[in-house]
């Protein structure tokens, strides 16, 4: 099956990846440079970027696997300073996906706790608009 190309970014945090959907300007591109920028202050153990705005997805053998659409492999957009090169790896598995600007509840209950995507069933964390994703990020990837 072909993979599909979503409109995302992904950050490879640990042995899994974290998928970050939302709008555009909902703060996808911030979210993978503040998971990156917490590995290397301590944070976490280990964050690179997969991919940044557009990414392909593609389900393999009950997981869902993620890589940087070809012409942005590397690249990420920092808001207001513009186009960077970073590391980044190549291909991961996807163990979360953040739903940027989404209808959060304070206190969700476990079906909104998950969601699925090419058939594969995934963690899913839902911020609200606004509201800062990292410390729920923080609070999921560390406990």
């Amino acid at each position: 099956m072909p993979s599909a190309t979503i409109h995302a970014s992904a950050v490879l945090v640990g042995t899994r990846a974290v998928l970050i959907r939302g709008p555009s300007g909902s703060g996808k591109s911030r979210l993978a440079l503040e998971l990156i920028w917490a590995a290397h202050g301590g944070s976490l153990p280990f964050a690179r970027l997969v991919g940044d705005d557009r990414v392909h997805v593609e389900a393999a053998h009950g997981r869902l696997l993620v890589r940087p659409a070809a012409a942005l492999a590397g690249l990420i957009e920092v808001r207001g300073v513009g186009i960077r090169k970073l590391p980044y790896e190549p291909s991961a598995v996807v163990g979360l996906v953040v739903d940027l600007a989404a209808d959060a509840e304070r206190l969700p209950r476990p079906d909104r706790q998950q969601t699925e995507l090419e058939g594969v069933a995934l963690a899913r964390l839902a911020v609200a608009a606004g509201e800062p994703a990292l410390p729920a990020m923080l609070a999921l990837l560390t406990s």
